[in-house]
């Protein structure tokens, strides 16, 4: 019997409650709840991670969009 099978409160996070927790973290909407399961169930290094990625897609996305508008804007 796994570990997620004897105590599902003590299992580990899914990618996606990892993705959910990592979003509501940035616009700064997380809930105590979802907050207190993060950091009994949740590793430091997998949220950093997430956190990293999430940040360097929203600069990407930025950057492209403003680029987009100057084309526009210009062309």
């Amino acid at each position: 019997m796994s570990d997620q099978d004897k105590d599902p409160q003590q299992a580990p996070l899914t990618l996606r409650e990892m993705l959910h927790s990592v979003l509501a973290a940035a616009l700064g909407v997380q809930s105590g709840k979802n907050r207190s399961r993060d950091f009994s169930r949740g590793k430091p290094s997998h949220f950093i991670l997430l956190g990293v990625l999430f940040t360097a897609l929203f600069v990407v996305v930025l950057l492209a969009a403003v680029k987009l508008i100057l084309h526009l804007a210009t062309g």
